[in-house]
C-alpha cells in the first residue's frame, strides 16, 4: 500500500513537472529585431469577425498548444537598388533616375497585421522583389507628374512626393519606407546638361555684371570725391574773393565819406563842383562794386562749370564702357520716339491753335452780327465785296478793242433811238449791275447809289444814244 502510494506520488510529480515544462516551453519571448506572429485561434475582432493573427513586438506571449502556432517576421532593413530608366516625365522627355530605397517591416499597429497576412513565410529576397516592383511603379508615377526642372532643382519636393506615394503602397503589405537616396538624374536628350550649362553661364554673367557694377561704383565714387574737392576749393576761393570785395567796398565807402567831408569843408568855394565830383566818384565805386560782384559770380560759375563738365565727361566715359550695346540701342530708340512725339505734339498744338483762332474769329463775327449767322455771312461777303468786284473787272480789263465801227443809217426805232444808242445800251446791260451783285450776297444798295439797270441807261448822255440823224460814229 505504501509502495502504491509512493508510485502514485511519483507519477503525479512527473506529470506536474512535465506540465510545468510544457507550459514553460509554450511561453515565447519576441526579440527586438523580430515580430512574433501568433495564428490559429487568436480570438475575434471588435465587430465579431475572426482575427487572422496577433502580432507581438518587444514582449512575450503564451502559445496555446494544438490551437495556436507562431512564426517570426524579420525586421532587418532591406536595401533596394532601383535603376529606373527611360521614365517619361511630364514634358514627355525620358529620364534615368538611379536611386536606392531602404525599407523594412513596420512595427505600427495595423500595418504589422498587413505584414502578418501578406509577408509571413516569405524570404527576405522575396520581400525585396515585391517591394522593388511597388517602388518602380510609384517612382514612374511621380516622375510622370513633375517637370524635369522640378526633379532636378527641387530634390526635396521630388523626394517628398516619392516618399509619400511609395510609403502609401508599402503600408498595404506591411512595409515602411526608411530612406530614399537619389544618386543622379540623367536624360537621353541632354536637357538637364543644358540646364546646368545655362545655370553656370548665368552665374558667370551675374558675377561679371557684379564686378562691372562694383568697378563702376568705385569710379563714380572717385569722381564724386574729386568733384567735392574742387567744389570746396572753388567755394573757399569765392569766399575769399567775397571778403576782399567787402573790404574794398568798406575802403571805397570810407574814401567817399572822407571826400564828402573835405567837400563840406570847401563847400563855400566850390561846393557845387565838389558835390558833383563826389556823386560821380560814388557812382564809379558802385559800378566797380557791381563789376567785382559780377566777376566773382562769373569766376565761380566758370569753376563750377569746369568741375561739372569734367566730372560728367568722366562719368559718361565710365558708363559707356560698362553699359552694353543693348542699352545704347534702347536709348536711341527712346530718343527717336521722343523726337517724333515732340514733333507731332508741336504740329498738333499748331493745328489746334489755328483752328482755335479761326473759331474765335468766326464767333466774334457772329457776335458782331447780333448772333444771326445769316447776317454774319453777309458781313463776311461785304468785307470781301471789293475783292469780288476786282476779280470781275480783272476778267474783262485785258480785252483790247482796237477799233469799233458803227454803221448807223440814222433812222430810229419805235422808241426813237438809233442803232448806236441800242449798241451802247446793250453794252451797259451786258455788265452785271452792282445792285444784282449785292442782291446775290443778301444785301441791298442804298437808293441814292442807283436803281436797276434802266437807271444806268438814263445816266448815259443823249448824244451817245443818238437822235436818228443818220451820222456815222467811230
Amino acid at each position: 500500500m505504501q509502495l502504491y502510494t509512493l508510485i502514485l506520488i511519483c507519477v503525479a510529480a512527473v506529470l506536474v513537472f512535465s506540465l510545468l515544462i510544457l507550459i514553460l516551453s509554450r511561453y515565447k519571448k519576441c526579440p527586438s529585431d523580430k515580430i512574433m506572429v501568433i495564428y490559429g485561434n487568436v480570438g475575434n475582432l471588435a465587430d465579431g469577425t475572426a482575427r487572422s493573427a496577433r502580432c507581438v513586438h518587444g514582449g512575450a506571449a503564451f502559445i496555446w498548444p494544438v490551437v495556436q502556432a507562431y512564426q517570426f517576421l524579420d525586421l532587418t532593413p532591406l536595401s533596394i537598388n532601383t535603376d529606373l530608366k527611360n521614365a517619361l516625365s511630364k514634358q514627355n522627355i525620358r529620364i534615368d533616375v538611379p536611386s536606392r530605397f531602404t525599407v523594412g517591416i513596420s512595427t505600427e499597429q495595423g500595418v504589422m497585421q498587413n505584414a502578418a497576412e501578406r509577408l509571413l513565410g516569405l524570404k527576405l529576397s522575396e520581400v525585396q522583389e515585391l517591394a522593388r516592383d511597388i517602388i518602380f511603379g510609384q517612382l514612374r508615377l511621380v516622375v510622370a507628374t513633375m517637370d524635369i526642372e522640378e526633379i532636378n532643382t527641387d530634390r526635396d519636393k521630388f523626394l517628398e512626393s516619392v516618399s509619400r506615394n511609395v510609403e502609401t503602397e508599402l503600408r498595404k503589405i506591411g512595409l515602411r519606407l526608411i530612406n530614399v537616396n537619389v544618386t543622379d538624374i540623367n536624360d537621353e536628350s541632354g536637357y538637364i546638361v543644358a540646364l546646368g550649362r545655362e545655370a553656370a553661364a548665368k552665374a558667370i554673367n551675374d558675377a561679371k555684371k557684379s564686378v562691372a557694377e562694383r568697378e563702376r561704383e568705385g569710379s563714380i565714387g572717385e569722381a564724386n570725391a574729386h568733384r567735392d574737392q574742387r567744389v570746396s576749393v572753388a567755394d573757399a576761393d569765392s569766399t575769399a574773393i567775397e571778403g576782399e570785395n567787402d573790404a574794398k567796398m568798406k575802403i571805397a565807402s570810407s574814401n567817399a565819406l572822407l571826400r564828402e567831408r573835405q567837400a563840406e569843408a570847401n563847400k563855400l568855394a566850390v561846393s557845387a563842383e565838389k558835390i558833383q565830383e563826389a556823386q560821380a566818384q560814388e557812382a564809379s565805386y558802385a559800378a566797380q562794386q557791381i563789376a567785382e560782384t559780377a566777376r566773382a559770380l562769373r569766376d565761380k560759375a566758370t569753376l563750377e562749370a569746369d568741375v561739372i563738365v569734367e566730372t560728367e565727361i568722366k562719368k559718361r566715359r565710365m558708363e559707356l564702357e560698362a553699359e552694353a550695346d543693348a542699352e545704347q540701342s534702347r536709348r536711341r530708340a527712346r530718343g527717336e520716339a521722343d523726337a517724333i512725339y515732340a514733333r507731332m505734339e508741336a504740329e498738333a498744338r499748331g493745328t489746334q491753335e489755328l483752328l482755335t483762332r479761326q473759331a474765335d474769329g468766326l464767333a466774334k463775327i457772329v457776335s458782331a452780327a447780333g448772333g444771326d449767322p445769316a447776317a454774319a455771312l453777309r458781313l463776311m461777303l461785304a468785307d470781301k465785296m471789293e475783292d469780288l468786284i476786282r476779280i470781275q473787272v480783272e476778267a474783262i480789263k485785258n480785252i483790247k478793242f482796237d477799233k469799233v465801227t458803227v454803221w448807223d443809217s440814222g433812222s430810229g426805232n419805235a422808241n426813237g433811238q438809233s442803232s448806236t444808242a441800242n449798241f451802247l445800251s446793250g453794252m451797259m446791260k451786258s455788265l452785271p449791275p452792282l445792285n444784282e451783285l449785292f442782291g446775290m450776297a443778301g444785301m441791298q444798295l442804298p437808293e441814292f447809289l442807283g436803281k436797276p439797270s434802266d437807271a444806268v441807261l438814263d445816266a448815259v448822255p443823249d448824244e451817245l444814244l443818238g437822235n436818228g440823224t443818220g451820222d456815222d460814229a467811230e
